[in-house]
């Protein structure tokens, strides 16, 4: 399968994907930590794919998403963004819309500690 079927099927079976350098529960980079800091916090039930295991992938996912950087979000298929803007909506309240309008569930109260504790 090329890394192209494999992301397609990745990110087709699960609602929210992070591709980031490491795993969720061991980053591997800041920028995969922050993301991958906030889902978990946020009690978002999310893909972890660590692009460090898999030179196609890593290359791939870039070529896929037209996006020189790791982390990747994907909400239900669509690209979202990376760290910055991750936390940027994060901190605008555009992530917590999304995931309601996607039905993805999160902790609503843990968003609002992320903002009170940012503003």
């Amino acid at each position: 399968m090329s890394a192209e079927d494999q992301i397609k099927e990745t990110i087709t079976a699960n609602d929210v994907v992070l591709f980031m350098k490491g795993t969720k529960t061991m980053p591997q980079c800041g920028f995969s930590s922050r993301v991958a800091g906030v889902l978990n916090y946020m009690g978002v039930d999310f893909a972890d794919v660590n692009v460090l295991a898999d030179d196609g992938i890593r290359q791939g996912i870039k070529d896929f998403s037209d996006w020189p950087t790791i982390p990747q979000l994907y909400v239900k298929g669509e690209f979202v963004g990376g760290c910055d803007i991750i936390t940027e909506m994060t901190l605008s309240g555009e992530l917590d819309t999304m995931f309601e309008q996607n039905g993805v569930g999160f902790d609503k109260e843990a968003a609002d500690k992320i903002r009170e504790a940012n503003g």
